[in-house]
């Protein structure tokens, strides 16, 4: 009977070691939501690298000051390749949403897989003519996560994007890694035509992908350059991820630039990644900028740009534009600085 009673205990006695033992763990990860966040936009940066990627400088402590600084709300840990970063995040996200995910360095194309589960890793090991990324695609989306074709142009080998879009969620239009002391150059150039281009297709066909901007933080001085705003019901993972995968969102250089566009038409109204039924009424498209002095705000529809205006000198200012349905089966705005480098720009509200 002492020898039963006793192995019980002792039962009892290792599995409460395990559960401290499993909350300890837990403990380490970053919470996925932060708590009386409710409905609203917030600016995140998910491309972000640390000491645990090649050629990042940075610890995750000082990653999350660094975001703290740059007016960031949330950022995603991407190392290449590992999931070795994600329990280095849970001391560090007082504050801060941190969601888990990883670089995909594919022999031919990068992509980021966010809001995957703690310690997971998507398998990098093949290219384009091996068609087994669709698998490790249905990977992440089964753990709810988002899939995002990685600066399409990078100015490397393997980072040349040669997967087609539409196998993906989401296209980083503006990545800031290589871009030197300005947020912006020819690679994202050429992303954003790729990406606008294909734009009135895909919405035409139901399911389009929308842009977001992202920093690809390697060094100090680079979180946040550039970021995406995403409007959401809380500050989490799911509720970010959903924003983001909805194209609820735009993209901005820095947390100095401030951006809204909404349609109306009638008495009905439609924000940034939603769709306005217009009845055949003109529609009134409305931008207002802040952070831009002396920029320009241009219009872009399946006709391509459609229109153009500049703002003032003190860079806050309101343009308002009127088409329709007939005319534009969507409208989004790209804002720039008077010498043509991008500052902001959005993804589509569609017109029906």
């Amino acid at each position: 009977m002492m020898g039963a009673l006793v192995a019980v205990n002792y039962a009892a006695g290792m599995a409460k070691a395990d559960e401290r033992a499993e909350r300890v763990a837990e403990s380490r990860f970053p919470p996925r939501r932060v708590a009386g966040r409710g409905r609203g936009w917030y600016r995140g940066d998910c491309h972000v690298h640390s000491v645990h990627s090649n050629g990042g400088e940075l610890t995750p402590e000082r990653l999350a000051a660094g975001a703290r600084e740059a007016g960031l709300d949330f950022i995603a840990t991407t190392e290449h390749n590992t999931s070795d970063a994600h329990a280095a995040w849970g001391s560090h996200a007082t504050g801060l949403l941190v969601i888990l995910g990883q670089e995909v360095t594919t022999r031919t194309g990068h992509w980021l897989a966010l809001g995957i589960d703690p310690g997971q890793v998507v398998d990098w090991r093949y290219g384009l003519r091996d068609d087994v990324v669709d698998r490790h695609l249905d990977q992440v989306r089964r753990a709810g996560g988002l899939c995002v074709a990685a600066h399409p142009h990078a100015p490397y080998p393997s980072g040349v994007f040669m997967y087609p879009f539409q196998k993906f969620d989401v296209v980083e239009v503006w990545n800031g890694l290589w871009t030197s002391d300005l947020p912006w150059n020819a690679d994202n150039e050429a992303a954003l035509a790729e990406w606008g281009r294909g734009l009135a297709a895909d919405i035409h066909g139901g399911r389009w992908r929308p842009a977001m901007g992202n920093s690809d933080t390697h060094l100090e001085g680079q979180i946040g350059t550039p970021h995406t705003v995403v409007l959401a019901e809380e500050l989490s993972t799911d509720a970010v991820l959903a924003g983001i995968r909805a194209g609820r969102s735009w993209i901005a250089e820095s947390a100095a630039i401030e951006l809204s566009l909404t349609v109306s038409a009638g008495d009905r109204s439609a924000g940034i990644g939603e769709r306005l039924t217009t009845r055949d009424e003109p529609a009134l498209v409305r931008v207002d900028v802040r952070g831009v002095p002396s920029g320009t705000v241009s219009f872009h529809t399946d006709r391509g740009k459609a229109h153009r205006e500049s703002l003032p000198s003190d860079g806050s200012g309101a343009v308002e534009w009127r088409t329709s349905a007939a005319e534009s089966a969507f409208v989004r705005v790209e804002v720039r600085h008077a010498e043509g480098r991008m500052a902001a720009l959005s993804n589509p509200i569609i017109l029906t």
